[in-house]
C-alpha cells in the first residue's frame, strides 16, 4: 500500500470534528490520510467552545485532557438564563447548575484554536498523514472510495468522512443535498475582562434580536457571543474598544462589574443547515458538512464530536469484525442515531431563536410559561439539564461515563 495515496480511512477536513476522528482511528491502528486543505495565513480566530462532559471524556480518552489545553480552559458550573426582551410577560431568570446532577461542573470552555493545535499534534503522534491539499470531489466505488484532490491526484480508501464544512464538496460531489436557511442576525465573537468574579457562572441574556452570551474563561475573563441584527453587528463592530465594552456592560446589566480588555472581534452571519442524509455507502458527513445550527445552547460542536465518536466506533467495530466499514448498513447504522441526536436539537434551537424574534405576544409567553415551568419541576429540570449535555439513548461508548 502506498501510504501517501492509500489508506483504511480518509478524512477531508482539518477542524476539531475531523480531527478528533483522526486521533480516534489512528488509535485503533488503522491507516488515516487527512485532507487538510492548503497550509493559509488565518485570521485569528476569537471564538471558544463549551464542551460539555461527554464531549470532555472523548478529549481525554485520546490523551489531551486535562493536559496542557486544561491550562487555557474555565469550568461551567452553572448555567443561566435571563429574559432580557422587555415583553410585558417575561419567563423568570432560570440557573441550572452541575450539583444537580451530581457533577462539578458541566464542562469546560475552551479556545478554539487551542483545542484545534492539540487535536493536530495527537494525530500526528498517533500517525495520521496529513495532506495539504483542497479535497475536489468523491467518488464511490464497489469496495473503495476515491477522493480526488485539487491538483488531480486521487487518494482512495475503504471510507471517506467528510468534515470539510457547511460548504462540503465531499456532500456535493456525493450527490447529498441539503436543506439551508439563514436568520435576519449575525454574531459577535470575542472576549473580555472584568472586575468582578464569573464564579463560573454561563449567562444567555435573551434579548429580542437573539441571545447575547458570556461564557466563563481563566481568571476575570469570558468570551462572548452576541446575536444581533446584522445592521446593528455591522455598527458595533465599527466602535472603539473602549465604546465597545462601554456598550457591552450596559447590555449585560453591569453584572461581571466593570468590562474592558476587549479581544479580537469578529463576526459571522447566522445560517442553519441539514443535510438529507448525514451517510451513503462508504461516506459520512461530520461536523457543518452535515449540520449547522446558531451559537445557542452548546450544541453545535459537541454534537459534531458526537459525529467524529459514532463514526470512529462504527468503522472501529466493523474492521474487528472483519466486516466492511464503508457497507451500506454501517452507512444506515451511523444515519439513523445521528439523526436520532441532531434533528431534535436543531428543532430546539430553531424554535427558541424563533421565539425571540417573532413579534407575536403567543410565542413570548410560551417561552416564558415553558420557562417557568422548567424552573419550577425539579424532574423536569434534571432531565432537560442531562439531555443538554448530550442524547441519554445512542451515545458513543467512548463519551459515556
Amino acid at each position: 500500500m502506498d501510504r501517501l495515496s492509500s489508506c483504511d480511512i480518509i478524512i477531508t477536513g482539518s477542524g476539531p470534528a475531523g480531527l478528533a476522528a483522526a486521533c480516534l482511528l489512528a488509535a485503533n491502528e488503522l491507516h488515516v490520510i487527512c485532507v487538510a486543505g492548503k497550509a493559509a495565513r488565518k485570521q485569528a480566530d476569537p471564538r471558544t467552545v463549551a464542551l460539555m462532559l461527554p464531549s470532555i471524556r472523548l478529549l481525554h480518552k485520546i490523551g489531551i485532557w486535562p493536559g496542557e489545553l486544561k491550562v487555557d480552559t474555565a469550568a461551567l458550573r452553572k448555567l443561566r438564563l435571563i429574559d432580557d426582551t422587555g415583553n410585558i410577560l417575561t419567563a423568570p431568570t432560570v440557573t441550572f447548575g452541575a450539583d444537580e446532577i451530581g457533577e462539578d461542573a458541566f464542562g469546560w470552555n475552551i479556545p478554539v484554536e487551542r483545542l484545534v493545535e492539540c487535536l493536530q499534534a495527537c494525530a500526528e503522534r498517533l500517525g495520521v498523514t496529513f495532506r495539504h491539499k483542497d479535497a475536489a470531489a468523491f467518488r464511490a466505488r464497489r469496495e473503495q472510495a476515491t477522493v480526488r484532490l485539487e491538483d488531480g491526484s486521487e487518494l482512495t480508501g475503504r471510507l471517506v468522512l467528510a468534515a470539510d464544512g457547511r460548504e462540503s464538496k465531499m456532500r456535493a460531489t456525493a450527490g447529498i443535498s441539503a436543506l439551508e436557511w439563514s436568520y435576519d442576525q449575525a454574531a459577535i465573537a470575542t472576549s473580555f475582562g472584568h472586575s468582578a468574579p464569573h464564579c463560573g457562572i454561563s449567562t444567555e441574556f435573551h434579548k429580542t434580536a437573539g441571545p447575547l452570551t458570556t461564557v466563563p474563561m481563566p481568571g476575570n475573563k469570558s468570551s462572548l457571543v452576541w446575536m444581533e441584527t446584522p445592521a446593528l453587528v455591522d455598527r458595533l463592530m465599527t466602535l472603539s474598544d473602549q465604546d465597545f465594552a462601554k456598550r457591552l456592560q450596559f447590555e449585560i446589566h453591569g453584572k461581571l462589574g466593570l468590562v474592558s480588555e476587549i479581544g479580537p472581534r469578529r463576526s459571522f452571519p447566522m445560517r442553519g443547515l441539514t443535510a438529507t442524509s448525514f451517510a451513503k455507502q462508504r461516506l459520512f458527513l461530520i461536523g457543518e458538512a452535515a449540520h449547522v445550527v446558531p451559537p445557542i445552547g452548546a450544541q453545535g460542536l459537541n454534537m459534531s464530536l458526537r459525529d467524529a465518536a459514532l463514526a470512529a466506533e462504527l468503522v472501529s467495530d466493523a474492521v474487528a469484525e472483519e466486516a466492511d466499514p464503508g457497507s451500506a448498513s454501517v452507512a444506515e447504522a451511523y444515519n439513523v442515531k445521528r439523526r436520532r441526536d441532531v434533528l431534535p436539537r436543531q428543532a430546539m434551537v430553531h424554535t427558541l431563536n424563533a421565539s425571540l424574534l417573532a413579534s407575536l405576544a403567543p410565542f413570548h409567553s410560551l417561552r416564558a410559561l415553558g420557562l417557568s415551568t422548567i424552573s419550577q419541576f425539579g424532574p423536569l429540570r434534571e432531565r432537560i439539564i442531562r439531555e443538554g449535555l448530550a442524547p441519554q439513548s445512542d451515545l458513543p461508548r467512548i463519551m459515556r461515563a
